[in-house]
């Protein structure tokens, strides 16, 4: 079976053979795995990878450059991964606390956060996953947080609204930018296919409910051709339905719901699929053998007769219910 490999992880590949450190070729070895596709023709590499990681994380603590496990490191959930990134005291624990269940330690003063702290968003039926990371200066990037940020899908950066938030905002894109990532509000499908190094990204403007829209609107017309900013309040709940809304179009995923014939389907956990999946995508992540013992599928959804017959290379849409024969 061919691996089938992902630009995403054609890019993290090219990254790994270009490190001149060893934290760059774990955090390169670590997207890697995450974004390899998890099949059977991808076995080999996948062991590969991992033996790869293994030996060098060995090395480190012959070294003394690692004592365990990479606390930077926070392996993929849900239907994406969003980092957030920004200047001390911009308030991403909060707005991690508002929309999650995570218990992040909120206070007034900078650096708080010392090591990236994962929590899982819910709103209907879709789950993702924001990670608040070490806040970041024109002086200082704590080693290992490129990494993080690498391997997240979505990368959002968070200003204080305010006189400051220009200031705050510029001083951690042009961080990003020196590093070598440059952030777009382009769904992550369309820069995959594109070929270019730009990651899916919006400009998150918290405290917005204490600073007058001019402020806000300043900065979406300063960056309007590159980066969509959006206006949000931890501690009201202003704007995060929107933020939700637009995270999940830069994740470019859809929602399937998979159900045995002769039951009905469950509507509280589908699968998600990146857009332009098939009927046998959504097949392998069942069982990675069911695409090839399947014989045909039933599907019910947009423009679609009830319970329609389909082949396995049917491309799904957003809310789809499949039925799948062996």
């Amino acid at each position: 079976m061919p691996a089938n490999v992902t630009p995403e992880y054609e890019k993290a590949e090219q990254r790994y053979r270009q490190a001149t450190t060893d934290d760059e070729r774990l955090a390169a070895l670590q997207e890697m795995l995450s974004a390899i596709p998890k099949h059977k023709g991808t076995e080999k590499m996948q062991a590969d990878i991992k033996r790869r990681l293994s030996h060098l994380r060995r090395e480190q603590q012959k070294t003394g450059h690692s004592t365990g496990p990479d606390p930077f490191h926070i392996p993929k959930s849900g239907a994406g991964q969003v980092a957030l990134a920004g200047a001390p005291n911009t308030g991403k624990s909060s707005l991690l606390v508002a929309t999650t269940n995570a218990a992040a330690k909120v206070a007034d003063y900078p650096f708080t956060t010392i090591v990236p702290q994962p929590g899982m968003w819910q709103k209907d039926d879709i789950q993702i996953e924001l990670v608040d990371t070490p806040p970041l200066t024109p002086d200082h990037v704590p080693a290992g947080l490129m990494g993080t940020l690498r391997n997240a899908d979505v990368v959002c950066v968070v200003a204080e609204a305010g006189e400051v938030a220009l200031e705050q905002a510029e001083s951690v894109l042009s961080g990003l930018g020196a590093r070598g990532l440059t952030l777009c509000s382009r769904p992550r499908d369309e820069l995959a296919a594109s070929e270019t190094n730009e990651k899916s990204g919006l400009l998150i403007v918290n405290k917005a409910d204490l600073a007058g829209a001019g402020t806000i609107d300043s900065l979406r017309e300063l960056y309007s051709e590159k980066l969509d900013t959006v206006a949000v309040s931890a501690r009201t709940g202003q704007g995060l339905e929107d933020w939700f809304n637009r995270l999940w179009q830069l994740l470019a995923m859809i929602r399937v719901y998979a159900k045995e014939p002769g039951k009905p389907p469950d509507l509280h956990k589908p699968f998600t699929l990146p857009i332009g999946s098939t009927v046998a995508d959504l097949a392998c992540l069942i069982h990675r053998d069911l695409p090839e013992r399947m014989k045909f599928a039933r599907l019910w959804g947009h423009g679609r007769f009830e319970g329609q017959h389909m082949h396995k290379t049917e491309p799904l849409q957003d809310r789809d219910i499949v039925e799948i024969h062996e």
